[in-house]
């Protein structure tokens, strides 16, 4: 029997959020949370009922177990993280605000355990055929250092020769490299990945796509990586894809009030991979990516704690969906 659905590889950071409004320099304490972007598509996978491990090397510390149960107590088996003695977990700080005051992310996480991570402490003996359907990581990881890039490549690699399909999310931050730099070290694995996906603003940035149209941006990606299912975020336009055999689909976003962002696109990715595992339909994928971020985006936290029956409500209510064959 298949052990997995997914197997997810990548760092997860402890997050220390001002209260409230407050600025960090005027917090007397901080609200602490679990998050990273790999751990929170796994949480939302596994909410939202597939069989989902993590995979990441973190310090035997109490703040490297509090991440460990933080993402095992929804489910996510997080049995292969590699335990070190050394190094450090990663931490940033959260500021919270609203125009014309933008939130703020201050990024603590030099020298951290995973981006010490090599490809030799990957559990080989999991990528062998029949044990998952899917390998999940982000350029995230790939930023981090280039020994975490190396592991996250092998990790593909080895997904590849297993017969698993391998899904990779740009997820680009300017805090970690800039677009020549990000699209250098993420272009390896991007050309592994079965599933792509993208922000529609990365698509300009980092690739240079001149086209603003969605399908025609699409077509620009596909000439790029001929043989992957792109998909293409663009906020509150809603999501688009295109497969790998030229199909087309498009899914508006729904109607939100948000309480939080942070997270919302591993929620998206989690759906979108949910519908895509459970039905090869391309326009259901994103509508179960849709809503899995529309869900998430009124939470609290990153990682989406939703119920699957709810978001299974917006994907049967919601009928705005465009698809060329």
């Amino acid at each position: 029997m298949m052990n997995y659905d997914v197997v997810t590889l990548g760092e997860t950071m402890l997050r220390l959020s001002a209260p409230g409004m407050c600025r960090i320099s005027q917090a007397t304490q901080f609200d602490v949370l679990v998050g990273g972007s790999e751990s929170n598509t796994a949480v939302g996978l596994s909410r939202l009922g597939l069989k989902v491990a993590w995979l990441s090397r973190l310090t035997n510390n109490p703040m490297g177990h509090m991440i460990v149960e933080g993402i095992s107590a929804h489910g996510v088996d997080t049995s292969h993280v590699v335990w070190t003695e050394n190094d450090r977990v990663g931490t940033y700080y959260w500021e919270r605000g609203t125009k014309p005051r933008g939130s703020r992310v201050i990024y603590d996480r030099k020298g951290s355990a995973i981006s010490r991570m090599q490809a030799a402490e990957l559990p080989t003996e999991l990528f062998s055929p029949g044990k998952s359907r899917l390998f999940h990581t982000t350029g995230i990881t790939v930023g981090i250092s280039q020994t975490a890039a190396e592991t996250a490549i092998v990790a593909a690699t080895l997904a590849r020769n297993a017969g698993w399909l391998v899904s990779f999310d740009l997820n680009y931050r300017s805090k970690l490299w800039d677009p020549a730099e990000a699209r250098l070290g993420c272009e390896p694995l991007m050309r592994v990945a079965n599933l792509i996906f993208m922000p529609q603003r990365d698509a300009i940035s980092i690739w240079g796509c001149a086209e603003l149209v969605p399908e025609k941006q699409l077509k620009e990606l596909a000439q790029i990586f001929p043989n992957a299912t792109i998909i293409l975020t663009m906020g509150a336009q809603g999501a688009a894809v295109r497969g790998s055999a030229g199909e087309y689909a498009h899914e508006c976003a729904f109607e939100l009030e948000e309480v939080e962002r942070l997270g919302g696109g591993d929620a998206f990715s989690a759906g979108f991979l949910y519908g895509y595992l459970a039905t090869q339909d391309l326009a259901i994928a994103l509508r179960w990516g849709n809503a899995t971020a529309a869900l998430k985006y009124t939470i609290p936290s990153e990682f989406p704690l939703i119920v699957r029956h709810e978001v299974e409500q917006l994907v049967q209510g919601h009928i705005h969906s465009t698809v060329k064959r």
